[in-house]
């Protein structure tokens, strides 16, 4: 496996959380129940022409979008294909300010993907090709620096206020508490949060809250969820459960059992089977007996 992380230069330091060129990951292709972050990132897939995406209702379908998109702010769960050999490059944007790069309402791509064609026209139909031309993944991370900085020059600056908001949100402040040390109406404050970070402010801190407690439990085989639960402002057990449950269709203790990554946990046969895929892809999947979903 090869994973090359590159540091933003100081022109996207502020936009630009991350940028990582990742490979081999794995042999055998998957479905992976990825969950949510309220996060924006651009994917390109350098293997396949194409990102394959399950809709989680009750009538799935698989979605096929072009391999250069741009992920939106994500308040739930999704189901995402990753074929074998993956070869992918990623950028993770700071916390609402993403929006500015592309120039469109965050909420507009909430729980969506957006090709870059669609985004940036001519420009953004082409940064595969200029990516798979470019020889080192340092090379085709510079390439896709490149790319981010040429957007740069039109993009807004961000809402200080939304900022402030978000990094107290990230402490763990209540919503009504942010909204009246900005003194801002709480629907003032909600209005403004969503127009910048593309989910609300209650529904961010709880994501925010989800992804701390799986940070807090990776590489723990065997979890107190009591004192989890105490530690991330949980007013019990079952109300982690319950928030888990609701945000990422699992129990945390079933996503402890089948996490393949942190965030990743892969689909099980009867989860294929429900999307129509087993045949396909059923090489890499868990065992029916594995498929659990109680506390």
């Amino acid at each position: 496996m090869t994973v090359v992380v590159r540091e933003p230069p100081a022109a996207l330091a502020g936009f630009v959380q991350s940028m990582t060129y990742e490979a081999g990951h794995q042999t055998e292709a998957s479905c992976e129940r990825i969950l949510p972050g309220a996060t924006m990132s651009l994917w390109v897939n350098l293997n396949v022409d194409e990102f394959r995406f399950y809709s989680p209702d009750e009538h799935p379908t698989i979605r096929r979008l072009p391999g250069a998109i741009l992920e939106g702010p994500r308040d739930r769960a999704t189901v995402v294909e990753i074929e074998g050999g993956r070869s992918h490059l990623s950028v993770t944007f700071t916390l609402g300010l993403a929006p500015p790069i592309f120039r469109l309402p965050p909420q507009v791509v909430r729980n969506e993907w957006v090709s870059l064609e669609d985004l940036w026209g001519r420009d953004g139909a082409s940064v595969r090709e200029r990516l798979l031309e470019a020889g080192t993944p340092d090379e085709r991370l510079r390439v896709l620096e490149l790319l981010l900085l040429a957007q740069l020059p039109h993009a807004p600056q961000p809402d200080p206020a939304i900022l402030f908001g978000v990094a107290a949100l990230e402490r763990g402040a209540p919503v009504t508490v942010v909204a009246n040390e900005l003194g801002l109406l709480p629907r003032t404050f909600r209005r403004r949060f969503l127009d910048q970070v593309g989910v609300t402010p209650k529904r961010f801190a709880r994501v925010r809250r989800l992804q701390q407690v799986v940070g807090a439990i990776e590489g723990v085989p065997a979890v107190d969820w009591s004192a989890v639960a105490a530690e991330h402002g949980y007013c019990d057990q079952a109300h982690l459960v319950d928030d888990f449950k609701d945000l990422v269709g699992l129990t945390p203790t079933a996503y402890l059992r089948h996490r393949t990554a942190p965030n990743h946990v892969r689909l099980s046969r009867a989860e294929l089977t429900a999307l129509g895929d087993v045949e396909r892809i059923e090489s890499a999947v868990l065992p029916v007996s594995d498929a659990e979903g109680g506390r």
